[in-house]
């Protein structure tokens, strides 16, 4: 058992979130709804084997910047497809950051973008550095062009 879970206050879409969120990520499922009659008032599932809750909690709290989710993403088609689908229905941000839907945040981060930022060549880390805070998406190309230049 996950000793630390990560707990998503919804207006009252926890359920519908949860069944998008598992739909974009591989080793994911709806693990339980509690319901109240008809309605969910919590809902445990897994992201990439991580356990989640939501909870349909009302109005007084909403998401904000404070708190995302990082994903960590093996290629740029992997970044391309999430930022498509987080993306729509959301806004985007500057420097991999979007709100979804629901208006939680995400960083979706492709793995190379750390290892550029901390190369031994800090005219070459600053150059992919500068590049990032021009992207919204995170263009993996863009990064290397920038650290090669």
């Amino acid at each position: 058992m996950q000793k630390i879970k990560t707990y998503l206050w919804f207006e009252n879409q926890a359920e519908e979130a949860a069944t998008f969120y598992t739909s974009l990520f591989p080793n994911s499922e709806i693990v339980h709804v509690q319901r109240a009659g008809e309605a969910a008032m919590t809902v445990t599932f897994t992201l990439a084997g991580q356990e989640h809750i939501a909870l349909n909690g009302g109005p007084q709290f909403t998401f904000n910047e404070a708190i995302s989710l990082y994903v960590d993403c093996e290629t740029q088609e992997e970044v391309d497809e999430l930022w498509a689908k987080l993306a729509d229905g959301g806004e985007e941000g500057p420097c991999g950051w979007l709100k979804d839907r629901y208006g939680l945040s995400w960083q979706i981060i492709p793995k190379a973008l750390p290892g550029l930022m901390s190369t031994s060549d800090p005219a070459a880390a600053e150059r992919v550095m500068k590049a990032m805070f021009g992207m919204k998406k995170i263009s993996v190309q863009g990064l290397l062009d920038a650290a090669a230049s």
